[in-house]
């Protein structure tokens, strides 16, 4: 397909999900703006923090864990499971659960595991049941209005999470920081927007690089959870096939799977995600990673984030993966927005008569 043919864009993407990818700074920006004023849970004698989440929800809490390890001086656990673990007890942890729908069965469980275990509780949904029981508990509850898919709703999810972390003056104030990643993320967009003709559009590019390709998706530090979101909107925008690594530990493992089978790998492209804030070992690590994989014949490409600093390399590098996933399904004639399989696979487990409930909490029904 001619990914300059935008009017055809139109008739494949039929619930508009580039709006939501434009939309993205400003949701960003809505997010910390609407946290300003949310209601807090108390934050003397917390030592530990766990973030309950699944899919685009978690991925907000990805993103704000490895932005703030340099910053917090607190563990902060992201939970992508039933229940908690057995160390999450007691008012000195704090567990925040978000959910996008607030109907997140493993999410609304570990909410119930948390009051089970004396947790102190903070809710953050659009609605649902967690809303529902966070009200009844009186735990504070951060409720946003968006009406798409939980992907993208990143700028919520993020957004939110760092808001409440920088009122609950668990890392330094992030308001400068904030501002500038909005600032840089609108800078790059004009020229990923759809209207920019593929020879001066770089996302459209790298869709061409991941066309017919499995994709891997490389990254470091901040970045390490972008890879995974680039993976993750590849398969839900493009319904294709990708996966993610992580560096310094790809290096003792992946690097060795270059050579079998030798059919399938000319199939598949490796993305480097780099960025100024990378530690330099690490982004040594990136180039002779990247040089390793082109010397065995296979297809690469890197993408250098730019902006102001690591939360600005963390946004700027996410909305370029989410244009370049974009383009993909364009590119296959995809609609992006619809995922029937996860629906189905949702309702075939709500019907479940099998499901248990963890030994903390109640399932949800």
């Amino acid at each position: 397909m001619n990914l300059d043919d935008t009017p055809l864009f139109k008739k494949i993407d039929t619930l508009d999900m580039l709006a939501e990818i434009d939309g993205l700074p400003a949701q960003l920006q809505s997010a910390w703006d609407l946290g300003r004023g949310q209601p807090l849970p108390e934050v003397k004698g917390i030592t530990r923090v766990v973030l309950s989440g699944m899919g685009g929800s978690a991925i907000g809490a990805d993103l704000l864990a490895a932005y703030i390890a340099p910053l917090c001086g607190l563990p902060v656990f992201v939970q992508r499971d039933y229940g908690l673990p057995a160390w999450a007890a007691g008012a000195e942890t704090l567990v925040i659960a978000s959910s996008h729908s607030g109907n997140t069965e493993e999410t609304l469980d570990s909410f119930e595991s948390a009051l089970h275990s004396g947790c102190r509780l903070m809710a953050v949904a659009t609605g649902g049941a967690l809303a529902e029981r966070a009200r009844a508990e009186k735990v504070p509850i951060w409720q946003f209005t968006h009406a798409g898919q939980p992907r993208a709703a990143v700028g919520f999810s993020f957004g939110l999470l760092l808001s409440a972390f920088d009122r609950l003056g668990l890392i330094p104030a992030q308001g400068q920081a904030l501002q500038a990643a909005v600032e840089d993320m609108q800078a790059q967009q004009k020229s990923l927007h759809a209207d920019v003709p593929a020879v001066h559009n770089p996302a459209k590019r790298m869709a061409g690089q991941m066309m017919g390709r499995w994709v891997n998706v490389f990254g470091t530090g901040g970045l390490a959870p972008v890879a995974r979101r680039w993976k993750t909107q590849v398969n839900e925008l493009a319904k294709a096939g990708a996966g993610f690594e992580i560096l310094p530990e790809a290096n003792h493992n992946t690097l060795t799977g270059t050579f079998n089978p030798a059919e399938t790998l000319t199939h598949t492209t490796s993305l480097f995600l780099r960025a100024p804030s990378d530690h330099p070992r690490n982004r040594r690590r990136l180039d002779l990673t990247r040089q390793a994989f082109m010397l065995e014949g296979l297809n690469t490409d890197v993408y250098d984030a730019p902006g102001a600093g690591p939360l600005s390399h963390i946004w700027t590098a996410l909305h370029f993966g989410d244009y370049s996933a974009y383009f993909l399904a364009m590119a296959y004639a995809t609609d992006p927005t619809p995922v029937p399989v996860l629906e189905n696979f949702k309702a075939s487990m709500k019907s479940s008569p099998t499901g248990t409930s963890s030994p903390k909490g109640k399932a949800a029904k």
